[in-house]
């Protein structure tokens, strides 16, 4: 009977261990497969140009802020900057 009883309890504790070991979903509840979620992102040249960066571009032009993005490379140069 006590035999019995160790059988029953060992088998309770064991299906109690390998029921934590299942993993759950991850998946969001609004989930569209296959569909990006997030933020959609925007053109660099679409945004303002910052006051305090230096680089001023017309706001959707994209000739004019390539032109301010190379000024900014050559200004950074160090190479440029000591001769």
């Amino acid at each position: 009977m006590i035999r019995a009883g160790i059988v029953v309890l060992a088998g309770a504790f064991t299906l109690a261990l390998l029921g934590g070991c299942g993993e759950p979903d991850k998946e969001p509840v609004v989930y569209k497969r296959g569909q990006y979620q997030g933020k959609p992102d925007t053109r660099p040249w679409d945004s303002t140009p910052n006051s305090w960066s230096g680089t001023t571009w017309e706001k959707g032009n994209k000739t004019s802020w390539e032109t301010a993005i190379k000024n900014r490379n050559v200004a950074q140069n160090e190479y440029a900057r000591t001769e």
